[in-house]
């Protein structure tokens, strides 16, 4: 009987060693074909040697020794104790395994993200500098003194229809940077005032020219200066205006109010509304109204047209922000949507606050233009010209760097600075601006005037001394307001107001 217990326990115990040395051939294949050596593996080296270490010893009291049954239990418990320890071999092996795939894949992913964004940009760009020249001779075109009735409309039919394509462009952008999370959300001081008043010279200019009323009203008790991102702020309350503007009709009004909802010590909470007399939503759809590309009507006849992701950035906006957004409407009698969002004070004086930024008239000021294409040049030297201000003209950034330094101080009241171009970008000529030894290097505004409308291309132009960064096509009437207030800055901050 014992004799058989020791022949049997040999026995298994060699059916499980076999098993095992076959287990260990595929495991070492698998460690020969890795194309590296990680940390997963390295930690596998000592059981690895132990186990190689008992299976030669087993196998040389197997076939040189005489075992009893002491010693066939042993070797047979430790048969079983390696076959555990290759089937947790195995596991870990599976697991590292796993670990690769998941690893490539996100690997692949990422590189799909960054080729889809630079895709993106490189096509945005494309598309913005023709549609610059569109929009920019439309613009200079409409000033035409002897211009036909039937030409000014036809003229303004492509100005909107410009207008509408540059707006699909924009939302696909803003859409692909939040899903991809390159929005970084800055906290930096900005007045209430500044952001409404430019809100409404934008929006008052829309209604004005659909025929409908726009009725603002900022409480006195909400305006002061505030940390955060007035950007991101400003792009998620237009959305709402341009939805509002959009379904309603003549006669018609949009309405924007903003008041303080409640306040502790160094922190605000505001109330935004945009609300309108316009078509609004059914009850059933409201719930969707912030869902990516929904639309209430989707058939062949919507009038409106629309790509339905309006309302989805801004509420995506509103959220980076920190704050919420909510809709309420009426079919026939219009909607109303809801910012609420808690801002950080600034500990800037109440009075300091709401000195209300000024502006200088552009008639005599002198603007430099750094543009390499011969077109937008032209265009923007005819928008300023309407405007009763000169302009020059450099077609890169070095010969804009060296009219600059060539010039009498003050010379130049702003420059208008393209990013891409030869020999010399936007970027490099603005870091050398500022760095020159003289009065005006450092106050003179200088404006990004580009295709580039990524986050990381606003962050590059801030970084590299400008002021402001407008996106082609230009928007004439924000291009004018920019350019009037940033002198006036500029002026202010020299002490040099009472020469205009």
């Amino acid at each position: 009987m014992v004799q058989w217990a020791i022949q049997g326990m040999v026995y298994l115990g060699s059916i499980l060693m076999v098993y095992n040395i076959y287990g260990f051939v595929r495991f070492a294949r698998y460690i020969s074909s890795r194309e590296r050596w990680g940390k997963e593996v390295r930690i596998l080296y000592v059981p690895i040697v132990l186990l190689v270490m008992f299976l030669l010893g087993y196998l040389a009291v197997g076939f040189f020794g005489n075992p009893d049954l002491v010693v066939a239990g042993i070797l047979f418990g430790g048969s079983i104790f390696v076959f555990v320890m290759y089937l947790l071999l195995n596991r870990i092996t599976q697991r590292v395994i796993e670990s690769e795939k998941l690893e490539a894949e996100l690997l692949a992913a990422e590189q799909s993200s960054k080729a889809k964004s630079s895709f993106l940009a490189s096509i945005s760009h494309e598309m913005r500098t023709p549609m610059n020249v569109i929009l920019g001779l439309k613009a200079v075109a409409m000033n035409h003194p002897d211009l036909p009735r039937d030409v000014s409309e036809q003229l303004d039919k492509i100005g909107k229809s410009g207008s509408h394509l540059l707006g699909l462009i924009n939302n696909t952008l803003d859409m692909q940077a939040i899903e991809s999370g390159e929005v970084e959300v800055k906290h930096e001081e900005f007045s209430l005032r500044e952001v409404t008043d430019l809100i409404g010279a934008i929006v008052s200019t829309l209604c004005q020219e659909k025929g409908l009323d726009y009725v603002p009203s900022v409480k006195d008790e909400a305006q002061g200066v505030y940390l955060g991102d007035a950007m991101l702020l400003k792009q998620a309350i237009l959305h709402l205006m341009d939805n509002a503007v959009k379904y309603t009709d003549v006669p018609g009004r949009v309405c924007f109010t903003v008041e303080r909802v409640s306040e502790t010590e160094g922190r605000r909470t505001l109330r935004f509304t945009v609300s309108d007399t316009g078509i609004g939503m059914s009850p059933d759809f409201l719930p969707k109204a912030f869902d990516l590309f929904s639309q209430e009507d989707t058939s062949f006849t919507n009038r409106y047209g629309g790509s339905g992701i309006g309302l989805t950035i801004a509420k995506q906006k509103v959220k980076l922000l920190g704050g919420a957004i909510a809709a309420a409407s009426q079919q026939n009698k219009g909607s109303l949507f809801t910012i609420t969002l808690p801002l950080d004070l600034s500990r800037k004086s109440a009075d300091a606050d709401e000195k209300k930024v000024g502006a200088v008239p552009l008639a005599g000021c002198r603007v430099l233009i750094v543009e390499d294409m011969p077109d937008n040049a032209e265009i923007a030297a005819d928008l300023l010209e309407l405007e009763g201000a000169e302009s020059e003209h450099a077609e890169n950034g070095q010969i804009a760097l060296d009219m600059f330094r060539a010039s009498e101080p003050y010379y130049y009241d702003a420059i208008l600075m393209d990013l891409r171009m030869p020999i010399m970008d936007g970027l490099d000529s603005a870091r050398g601006i500022r760095g020159l030894d003289r009065p005006d290097a450092l106050p003179v505004p200088i404006i990004a005037v580009t295709a580039n409308a990524s986050e990381e291309d606003k962050k590059n132009s801030r970084e590299a001394g400008m002021n402001a960064h407008l996106v082609k096509p230009i928007d004439v009437d924000l291009l004018y307001a920019t350019l009037k207030q940033w002198i006036w800055k500029s002026r202010a901050q020299e002490g040099r107001l009472k020469d205009d």
